[in-house]
């Protein structure tokens, strides 16, 4: 009997697709931000006052998620372009790779457009409030 064989062929090639569709629907997050800190650093308690209950929710939260890490224990698998020095340090990381950086903590008012400007230039972030103007107006 071909026909269970080919019902059984078919429902597998059937399961499968909808497996691929599924992992293709799944967001794919190219880009990170890991935040290199140390036990009472002054600026890193600064930050998580400022900006830190806010960060996941806003666009470049949501592009670059943060992830915390100890300076005196970095992981293996993270590849930094150079040492890290200064805490806090704040690394634009794509596939374990360091891609950009912001040393410091520059204050809410300048870090939201330089972290914006970082994931801009090096992981093709775009603001979900940026707007094309139109050139009539």
């Amino acid at each position: 009997m071909v026909f269970p064989n080919v019902l059984s062929t078919t429902r597998r090639a059937l399961t499968a697709a909808m497996a691929a569709g599924i992992l293709f629907t799944l967001p794919v997050q190219a880009a990170e931000l890991v935040m290199v800190e140390q036990p009472n650093c002054e600026w890193c308690a600064r930050w998580d006052e400022e900006i830190g209950p806010i960060y996941p929710q806003t666009s470049e939260g949501r592009f670059a998620p943060l992830r915390r890490v100890n300076l005196r224990d970095l992981p293996g698998e993270l590849d930094v372009a150079r040492r890290v020095n200064f805490t806090p340090t704040f690394l634009i990381v794509e596939d374990q790779r360091e891609i950009g950086r912001l040393e410091g903590y520059p204050g809410e008012d300048f870090f939201w457009p330089v972290i914006a400007q970082l994931l801009s230039k090096h992981a093709g972030y775009v603001a979900e409030d940026a707007t094309p103007k139109d050139p009539g107006s």
